[in-house]
């Protein structure tokens, strides 16, 4: 197979016309500007772009189909689903301040350069290579885009889930860990909240008549930390505690805030009886226990290892080394591995992701894009 000369250049540019246009999940306006630009891009290579309103506050959508490459009997059937997301943890004004597009030797910075704006593009720019040279895929290739991932995909997760379940296999554009590695299992991911409600009182006067709601959340946050366990990948995090009014009032309402990474569904099952199995340790305190998992874990099963490997031998004959692993961030491929092998981290490389030191790797840029489109040929 002769590999198609791809031009670093013209993909960094369009990557960086798609940074430039800033996108946080919370901003609607913004969310549009950056769909009317895939949008454009995508039908000026032929594709076709359906636009799936949004919901409950939150931006649209984008479904892609190319099926021009496919068989026509194939067209209707099993293909492979590409996902990405258009949105970024990022707020508006950070590409104007703290976080500027740039380059400096093999790295490129900007607000979503490497999660995943950066890994959208390679989508793109591999099936735009693949109508340029007429080249042939045995399935149909479909692309959504969806706005609200950095926030949970409460308003996507529909359209995820109904796409897998048409999909042989997914690929996912999140980026590359750890120097290049895809991702072929992940953690599953809750949260949860607990609130306290105990009794007020004056600190000074009647203390005596109070249930501190407070010290009843200190108990609990005791409880929840020890129920990390690394020997078994799984791990409680307590990050938001607020409660109280004012320092001479004995509090009457407190609430923690914690997240949970488990490895298994069936280690998942059991801390969350666990946790909403929780007691208050002062009697005349009432604990109400809200959350539960908002992103299944997935393990890397015999069909995401036959996936890998297929992967893995086509990295090998463009020139690197692809290897894997499972980690315990969470992604919209959370969501499809139920449905259908995935593969994760297909996009670029980089680091500093969620931070004002974002950026990708440039190097990666052309192998990167020419390992999905070597999947997108080959995959039956």
């Amino acid at each position: 197979m002769v590999l198609p000369n791809l031009s670093t250049d013209e993909i960094l540019d369009g990557i960086r016309q798609w940074i430039e246009i800033e996108s946080p999940s919370d901003d609607v306006a913004a969310l549009a500007r950056m769909a009317d630009k895939v949008t454009a891009d995508y039908e000026a290579i032929g594709a076709l772009v359906e636009r799936i309103p949004g919901r409950d506050g939150f931006g649209e959508h984008l479904l892609v189909t190319d099926n021009r490459h496919c068989p026509p009997e194939a067209v209707q059937g099993p293909g492979i689903l590409l996902l990405s997301h258009m949105d970024t943890v990022h707020p508006m004004g950070t590409l104007a301040g703290p976080l500027p597009f740039r380059i400096e030797g093999d790295r490129a910075y900007g607000p979503g350069a490497e999660d995943m704006k950066g890994g959208t593009y390679l989508a793109l720019a591999a099936l735009r290579q693949l109508a340029r040279e007429g080249r042939k895929t045995n399935l149909p290739v479909r692309h959504l885009l969806v706005s609200d991932e950095e926030v949970g995909s409460g308003t996507s997760r529909e359209h995820i889930e109904r796409e897998a379940q048409r999909a042989k296999y997914v690929l996912v554009t999140e980026p590359a860990r750890s120097g290049g590695k895809i991702v072929t299992a992940r953690k599953g991911m809750a949260d949860f909240t607990i609130t306290a409600h105990g009794e007020a009182a004056h600190a000074g006067v009647e203390h005596h008549l109070g249930q501190n709601a407070i010290r009843e959340i200190a108990h609990q946050i005791l409880a929840l930390e020890a129920m990390t366990d690394y020997a078994r990948d799984l791990t409680v995090n307590v990050g938001l505690v607020t409660g109280g009014t004012r320092i001479n009032v004995v509090p009457d309402m407190a609430q923690v805030h914690f997240d949970v990474r488990f490895p298994s569904p069936a280690i998942g099952e059991e801390i969350l009886a666990r946790i909403r199995g929780l007691q208050p340790h002062n009697p005349k305190v009432r604990l109400t226990i809200e959350g539960g998992i908002n992103r299944p874990g997935y393990e890397k099963t015999p069909g995401i290892a036959a996936l890998f490997e297929h992967a893995r031998k086509l990295a090998a004959d463009i020139g690197f080394d692809l290897q894997d692993l499972k980690t315990g961030g969470g992604s919209d491929g959370n969501f499809t591995a139920a449905f259908a092998p995935t593969l994760d981290g297909l996009g670029v490389d980089g680091d500093g992701g969620h931070t004002l030191e974002e950026r990708l790797y440039i190097s990666s840029i052309v192998p990167r894009t020419l390992l999905l489109m070597r999947l997108m040929e080959t995959l039956k």
